[in-house]
C-alpha cells in the first residue's frame, strides 16, 4: 500500500478506546514487577555506597563483612574482570562500582549477597572504607571554571575552546544566517539568563533485578528497564560474557520516563550471583534511587531575541550548558538543537556545552534537554510580546515552522503540526476565559524529535485461528494495546483474538530501547508489516486450496476472497479455516518484522495554563491547564490523552517544586519523597487534553510519538503564567515560593 493510504483508509478498530490488556494483572497484583520476581535458594543483595561528593578510596576493608555467617559474597571493583573497554562502557562500569575514587555521594563501592536481606545490611556497616575527601563540585557554572575541581582529566574533545575547565567535555553548534545582521533589524532585543535545577523522574517503581549466573557460563537476569537488549549487550561486554549467553527478560515497569534506559545496578547483581554461584536479588531503597540513578541536567542558559514591533523574530541566539553529572555525555546538544526548533528564523545560532560535576551520572527525562531549552526560549518570547503589546499565540504563529522550513538544526521540515496546535489553542474556550486578581494565562510551544530504530516482530497464526503477537519493547505507555490494535486493523480480525507479549532476549531478534517515543510509531510499524507478511501467506495457502495462482487472491475483513470474477467464485475463507487446515499448505503461518525503522516524524505542542500567585506567601495554584499536540494517529487516544496529561503533571512539579537540594558537602539532602516533592492530585487542575492529527508521512496509518513532547512546554507555560500573574518575570526553576515571594517584594 502506498505511504499516505492513511488519507483514505477507514479504520475499525484504530483509534477507539477499548479495555487496556494489561489493567486487570495490575489492579489484581498477578503482575510482576522488578522487585516480585524470586528463586530458589536466592540470596539478598545490598551495595555500599560512598557517603563523600568526591574521595579518593584509598583501602576497602571486607574481611570482617567475609566472616559472618550467611554472607556468601563481597565484592568491590577488584572482582570485575579487567577488560580493554571503550570509554563509554568503562564510564558504565565505573558508576556500577566505584575504582580509584567515588565520585558523587551515593557512589557505590562495594556490594554484598546474604542468606536475609538484614544480614546484607549488617554486613555492609562491616565494611571499613578509608577515603581521602577531595575537593567537590554540583553546580554547572562553576564547574566550567579553569579552578574548578576536575572529575576525570583528559576527557575534552577536540569542539572544546580554550580557557574552560576539563570538566567541559563536549561542544554542538547548530544554525545558519548571521544573527548579528538580524539583531540590527529588530526594534526590540532581549537577552536573560536562566537556570533549572536537577531533577528526578520520580519512577513509582525502585529500581530492581534478579540475577542468576550458573557455572556452565551462562545466565539470566530478571530486571524492571525500558530496554532488557541494552541491558543484556551492556552487561554482557563489560563483564566479559558472551552477550548469547546472557538471557534478560524484562518484568513490568512501574514507571521510567528516560529513568530505566541505563544501567545502574545490574552488573553488581550479577557479579555478586558469579562469586556466590547462587541467585541474588537487588532492590534499590528509595534513597539510593534517588542517590545514585541518573536525574535529569541541571542547566544553565542564555537567550537572546530580537523581535520587530509587529512580532517578527529577527535573530536568535542560546548557548546550553547542562551537567552530566560525574561522566561526559550529557544532552546540551540537544538543548542547542530543540530550543528554538519551532520557529522559522532566517538568522539562529546556538551551542550546547557538556559539563561533568560530582553528581549521580544524569539520565533523560522523557525529552531530554529540550524542556530546559523551551523553557528559556519562550520565557524570552513572552518577554518581548509582554514589552511590545503584542498576542502571544499570534506572534507564535506568525513565526512557526511549517512544512518546507529550514529547522534551526539543519534539515527541512516535511508535513508537520505546530500551526494546528496554536490555531486549536486560539479557537479553545480556555484562551478567552476571563483571569482574576494575581492570576496569569501563559503559554509556550515545544518540540521533539521522535525515533525509530531497530525492531524485530513476530506475528504468528495460532491452530485456532487467534493472533500471538510477540514484540521486544518493554510496555511503558500502552505498547501491547497499540500493537494488538494495528495487528488486528490489518488482519482484519476482533481484537480480542489478538494477544501481544514482551519477549526475552533470547526469543526475538534486537530491540532498541524503550525511548525516543520510538514504540508506537517503530514497533507499529514492524507489527504492520508483520501482519501484512502473514496476510500473504495466508493468500498462499487459500490459492493452494483452490488451486488459483495467490496473485488472484485478495485479503478482505480477515478473510481471503478471489480477486474478481475471473479467479472463480469461491466462498471467502476466514483466517480461522486456513489456520486450520496450515499442516496440510506448508505448515505453521507466521509473520515478522526485523528492521531500523526510519521516518519517525517530528512532534510539536503548545500547552496553556492559568495560575494565580499569592503575594504574600510566594504559593502558586495551578487552575486550569489545556495541552493540544499533535499526535499524528491516536492509535488508542485514552493513551495518548494521558501520555499528555502525564507530560504536564511532571512539567508542573519541575517548573514549581521539584529541585536536588545539596549541602556544602555535596550530599544529598532530599532523597525521598517527603523532602523531594512530586505533586499530588490535590496540586492539579484537571488537565486537559486537545489530540491533533496530522498524518506522519512515513507511517503507513500516519502515527507520531507523543510520549515525550507533553513534558517540553510545561516548564516555560507554568512560569510564563506566573510571571504575568505575580508581575515580575521569573528566571530560574523550580518557582518556588521563597523565590517568588523575594522576586514580587523585589519589584
Amino acid at each position: 500500500m502506498p505511504k499516505d493510504e492513511y488519507q483514505s483508509r477507514a479504520f475499525n478498530i484504530v483509534g477507539t478506546r477499548p479495555i487496556r490488556p494489561d489493567g486487570i494483572d495490575k489492579v489484581t497484583g498477578k503482575a510482576r514487577y522488578g522487585a516480585d520476581m524470586t528463586a530458589p535458594g536466592m540470596l539478598w543483595g545490598a551495595i555500599l555506597r560512598s557517603p563523600h561528593a568526591h574521595a579518593r578510596i584509598k583501602s576497602i576493608d571486607t574481611s570482617e563483612a567475609e566472616a559472618m555467617k550467611g554472607v556468601k559474597a563481597v565484592i568491590t571493583r577488584a572482582d570485575f574482570p579487567k577488560l580493554d573497554l571503550d570509554p563509554g562502557m568503562a564510564d558504565i562500569l565505573d558508576n556500577s562500582m566505584a575504582g580509584e575514587k567515588a565520585l558523587y555521594d551515593g557512589h557505590a563501592v562495594a556490594a554484598v549477597a546474604a542468606s536475609s536481606k538484614s544480614l546484607a545490611y549488617a554486613a555492609l556497616d562491616a565494611i571499613k572504607v578509608e577515603y581521602e575527601v577531595l575537593p567537590h563540585v554540583v553546580d554547572v557554572d562553576l564547574a566550567m571554571k579553569p579552578d574548578a575541581p576536575v572529575i576525570h582529566a583528559a576527557r575534552q574533545d577536540e569542539t572544546v575552546p580554550e580557557g574552560l575547565s576539563e570538566n567541559v567535555t563536549s561542544r554542538s553548534q547548530y544554525g545558519h544566517g548571521d544573527p548579528e545582521e538580524g539583531f540590527k533589524k529588530a526594534d526590540l532585543v532581549i537577552e536573560r539568563h536562566f537556570t533549572t535545577a536537577a531533577t528526578h523522574q520520580g519512577y513509582i517503581e525502585p529500581n530492581a533485578c534478579l540475577a542468576q549466573m550458573g557455572a556452565d557460563g551462562q545466565g539470566d537476569l530478571f530486571v524492571c528497564t525500558q530496554g532488557h537488549y541494552m541491558v543484556r549487550d551492556t552487561c554482557a561486554e563489560i563483564l566479559g560474557l558472551e552477550a548469547g549467553k546472557l538471557r534478560v527478560t524484562a518484568s513490568e515497569i512501574g514507571g521510567g520516563f528516560g529513568g530505566k534506559t541505563h544501567i545502574w545496578m545490574e552488573p553488581v547483581a550479577l557479579m555478586l550471583s558469579m562469586k556466590s554461584g547462587k541467585p541474588v536479588k537487588l532492590v534499590l531503597t528509595r534513597d539510593e534511587v534517588f542517590r545514585a540513578t541518573g536525574p535529569t541536567s541541571s542547566s544553565s542558559t542564555d537567550i537572546k531575541i530580537g523581535m520587530t514591533k509587529d512580532g517578527k523574530i529577527t535573530a536568535a541566539t542560546g548557548t546550553f550548558r547542562l551537567q552530566s553529572g560525574a561522566y561526559p555525555g550529557a544532552t546540551a546538544f540537544l538543548s542547542a538543537m530543540c530550543g528554538f526548533a519551532p520557529y522559522d528564523l532566517e538568522h539562529v545560532r546556538t551551542e550546547g556545552l557538556e559539563v561533568m560535576t560530582n553528581r549521580p551520572k544524569a539520565a533523560a527525562y522523557r525529552a531530554p534537554g529540550s524542556p530546559m531549552a523551551a523553557y528559556a526560549v519562550e520565557s524570552v518570547i513572552d518577554e518581548l510580546c509582554q514589552k511590545l503589546d503584542l498576542d502571544p499565540l499570534e506572534t507564535r504563529l506568525k513565526n512557526a515552522a511549517r512544512e518546507g522550513t529550514k529547522s534551526a538544526y539543519g534539515p527541512t521540515y516535511p508535513a508537520i503540526g505546530l500551526e494546528a496546535t496554536l490555531k486549536a489553542a486560539q479557537e479553545h474556550p480556555h484562551w478567552t476565559a476571563p483571569l482574576g486578581e494575581n492570576q496569569g494565562r501563559g503559554v509556550a510551544c515545544g518540540f521533539w524529535f521522535n525515533f525509530g530504530g531497530n525492531t524485530s516482530v513476530n506475528l504468528m497464526v495460532n491452530p485456532d485461528g487467534t493472533v500471538s503477537l510477540s514484540e521486544g519493547n518493554p510496555d511503558i505507555g500502552g505498547s501491547r494495546a497499540s500493537m494488538s490494535m494495528m495487528a488486528a486493523e490489518e488482519l482484519g480480525i476482533p481484537l480480542d483474538q489478538v494477544r501481544c507479549v514482551i519477549s526475552d532476549t533470547g526469543s526475538l531478534g534486537l530491540n532498541d530501547v524503550t525511548d525516543g517515543s520510538r514504540v508506537t510509531f517503530a514497533v507499529g510499524l514492524a507489527t504492520i508489516k508483520a501482519a501484512r507478511h502473514a496476510i500473504e501467506i495466508m493468500k498462499t495457502r487459500a490459492a493452494m486450496k483452490w488451486g488459483i495462482e495467490p496473485e488472484a487472491v485478495d485479503w478482505v475483513d480477515g478473510a481471503a476472497v478471489p480477486a474478481g470474477p475471473n479467479a472463480g467464485k469461491f466462498p471467502p475463507m476466514s483466517i480461522k479455516e486456513i489456520a486450520a487446515i496450515a499442516a496440510n499448505t506448508g505448515g505453521p503461518i507466521a509473520g515478522h518484522c526485523e528492521a531500523n525503522a526510519e521516518g519517525a516524524g517530528v512532534s510539536f505542542a503548545t500547552h496553556m495554563v492559568d495560575t494565580e500567585v499569592d503575594p504574600e506567601t510566594g504559593a502558586v495554584k495551578v487552575l486550569r491547564y489545556t495541552v493540544f499536540q499533535d499526535a499524528g494517529k491516536a492509535i488508542h487516544p485514552d493513551y495518548v490523552e494521558g501520555q499528555f496529561q502525564g507530560g504536564a503533571a511532571q512539567g508542573i512539579g519541575w517548573a514549581l517544586n521539584e529541585e536536588y537540594i545539596h549541602d556544602e558537602d555535596g550530599r544529598l539532602l532530599n532523597a525521598g519523597f517527603l523532602d523531594y516533592r512530586i505533586p499530588v492530585a490535590s496540586d492539579l487542575p484537571m488537565i486537559e487534553p486537545v489530540i491533533l492529527e496530522i498524518p506522519n508521512p512515513g507511517h503507513p496509518y500516519g502515527v507520531r510519538g507523543v510520549g515525550e513532547t507533553s513534558i517540553v512546554p510545561p516548564l516555560a507555560a507554568i512560569a510564563n503564567s506566573v510571571s504575568r500573574g505575580a508581575g515580575v518575570r521569573l528566571t530560574s526553576l523550580p518557582m518556588s515560593p521563597p523565590k517568588i515571594r523575594a522576586a514580587v517584594k523585589a519589584g
